[in-house]
């Protein structure tokens, strides 16, 4: 966890600009949100060229396991050389995700942590603050961890109860520098009627904190649906595949429910930000616009053949042939 937590410091630096230029935490995961989106394009580029690649193969892997069904060894190396014939590695999009993996827990480390990672606040004047805090009375910034994520919310926990009592800002973070910054942060955390440092189980089912976690699971659900409609394969989802679909939408909902609405409205923003990537990016990198790409160049080729073909046995005329033509 210790590699995610220097990706969210270096990343912090920009989150923390933002939040200095816009002073809302919200606007500042939008804007953050987007920016970090452009930067990773072309990794989504390549792994949406590698995913529709193999999608477009399925139709010829299927007809192979067909006609091999009685030796898997055979339909293995079939659909192996099937692979080389076309260019295409079913294990392409697996490298360019491991950058955008790291950068996007990088971030997650960034909101999760935001006095040590996103102010850079050295972390034992953290934890003196939060001991402080937690040995008065009214006064709370435990962040227990939540299972299943392995992150401890105190951070934030400890932000809002700063909230709720500036004059100890002065009194916990005696640089002048962290004082007046921790002091300008703890009032950014409004925005559309939301305290993006209260937990949604806080509130209970029925308050409007419950839309972060609905959000979070709608989200995740349509970018899901929408990736395997791209790529052919919207109804190739069966047992366990269909479980997981629905199951980790799920879990990322509950996780949304337990911890700070911040972190859930990083996942909604990073989901909404990710389906609106992937319908562009199917319009031109669908496996039928492949397709349709790949008949076209051999269209091309073919008209360029056939050119060739008529220069090189086009009859050629000398300058004394014209004349003897001129004479009779």
């Amino acid at each position: 966890m210790q590699i995610f937590g220097f990706f969210g410091s270096i990343l912090g630096y920009l989150l923390w600009g933002l939040f200095y230029v816009f002073q809302n935490f919200g606007v500042s995961i939008i804007i953050f949100t987007i920016i970090i989106k452009f930067v990773l394009f072309p990794f989504s580029v390549k792994q949406q060229k590698s995913m529709a690649s193999t999608a477009k193969l399925q139709k010829k892997q299927k007809e192979i396991r067909e006609k091999y069904a009685n030796n898997k060894q055979k339909a293995n190396e079939e659909i192996q050389k099937l692979y080389e014939k076309e260019g295409v590695s079913p294990a392409g999009g697996c490298l360019t995700s491991i950058v955008p993996m790291f950068i996007m827990l990088g971030i997650f480390y960034a909101v999760a942590y935001p006095l040590t990672n996103t102010l850079h606040i050295d972390a034992k004047i953290v934890e003196e603050a939060t001991k402080f805090i937690n040995s008065l009375p009214g006064f709370s910034a435990t962040g227990s961890s939540v299972m299943g994520t392995g992150v401890n919310y105190q951070e934030i926990s400890l932000v809002r109860a700063l909230a709720n009592s500036k004059e100890l800002i002065g009194q916990l973070f005696t640089s002048g520098n962290d004082a007046a910054n921790v002091e300008m942060f703890v009032n950014g955390f409004n925005f559309a009627g939301f305290n993006l440092l209260i937990s949604p189980n806080s509130q209970g089912i029925f308050s409007i904190y419950i839309l972060i976690p609905v959000l979070c699971f709608l989200t995740s659900v349509a970018t899901s649906l929408i990736t395997m409609k791209v790529n052919g394969n919207a109804q190739s989802q069966q047992g366990c595949m269909k479980v997981m679909f629905i199951g980790l939408p799920l879990f990322s909902a509950w996780i949304a429910f337990s911890v700070p609405a911040a972190v859930g409205f990083y996942w909604i923003c990073n989901s909404v930000f990710s389906l609106v990537q992937t319908l562009i990016m199917g319009k031109f990198y669908s496996p039928d616009s492949l397709i349709a790409k790949g008949e076209a160049q051999h269209v091309a080729l073919l008209e360029q053949q056939e050119a060739l073909v008529k220069s090189e046995y086009a009859p050629v005329y000398n300058s004394g042939d014209n004349k003897n033509k001129k004479k009779k």
